[in-house]
């Protein structure tokens, strides 16, 4: 009897929530009982939440190594944009099963291996790849839409010194300040613009609080806290120098004859210094 390999791919988590990946499984297996293919039960191969513009992928690897070994007669997928997304990956694994004496079928594509066949399979995959370059596109697009709108639900993780507030039907999402967070990030900013201490030293005076990073660990790495200095995403509610100040209760009133915000000569500038809660804390 004809043995043969399944192979299923989802790609987003939403699909591996949902099980898609059963009703792929469970087509392909039945197309091998129609076709009196023998599918042992360690031969079921499923990459989920594993995008397919990739070749590295756990289940993938594990097919091709059994192909090589040449104990597989035929690879049953779903289509041809389950195997892989781009043109070439899709070419590159099909003639790769064809070296090793492994013909591949599809369920919804071409089944044998004529020259119209493998034209067809060429023409799906070169369409999968714009669907999914048009999809990145689009989503881009509108992402970037959405931000210059102030949106926050297009950002990643809130930052330090924020917490993330879900969008409801009445309000969008937001970010709202952590008070002792933003406590030591104002402190921070002080410590690095007015008394000239290094991003080590910062490293080390975080460190010393005790307080978490962003992910839970109690060491701060100095990359970290460059990355804090750096983000931009305070910005739209930043006032002239300094933008968490305000929100943690220091005085930007201007000095004797200067200007709000601006925190005298020998100041490095906010050229230098983006001050503002920033990456979350790895």
């Amino acid at each position: 009897m004809t043995s043969a390999a399944i192979y299923a791919r989802v790609s987003s988590a939403r699909q591996k929530k949902d099980e898609t990946i059963g009703s792929q499984t469970a087509a392909l297996r039945e197309h091998a009982a129609q076709a009196r293919l023998d599918v042992p039960a360690e031969w079921v191969f499923e990459d989920e939440g594993h995008s397919g513009a990739t070749l590295v992928r756990p289940a993938l690897e594990a097919l091709r190594d059994l192909v090589a070994q040449g104990c597989v007669d035929v690879v049953l997928c779903y289509s041809p944009d389950r195997l892989a997304r781009k043109f070439a990956y899709q070419a590159l694994l099909l003639e790769e099963f064809a070296r090793a004496g492994v013909r591949a079928e599809f369920v919804k594509g071409p089944r044998g291996d004529t020259p119209e066949d493998q034209l067809l399979v060429q023409f799906q995959g070169m369409f999968a790849e714009y669907e999914k370059a048009q999809l990145a596109e689009r989503y881009r697009r509108g992402k970037a839409y959405r931000a210059r709108a102030g949106s926050v639900n297009v950002l990643s993780g809130a930052p330090f010194g924020y917490r993330y507030v879900r969008k409801t039907d009445l309000a969008g999402a937001a970010y709202e300040i952590i008070g002792h967070e933003a406590a030591l990030v104002a402190e921070m900013f002080r410590r690095y613009a007015d008394d000239g201490a290094s991003i080590a030293d910062l490293a080390r005076w975080l460190t010393g609080q005790g307080a978490p990073t962003r992910t839970g660990k109690h060491r701060w790495d100095r990359s970290v806290v460059w990355a804090m200095q750096r983000d931009a995403r305070a910005e739209p509610r930043r006032p002239p120098a300094r933008p968490l100040g305000a929100a943690c209760g220091q005085d930007h009133r201007p000095a004797a004859g200067g200007v709000a915000g601006d925190p005298g000569p020998g100041h490095r500038g906010p050229g230098h210094l983006r001050p503002g809660p920033a990456a979350a804390g790895r």
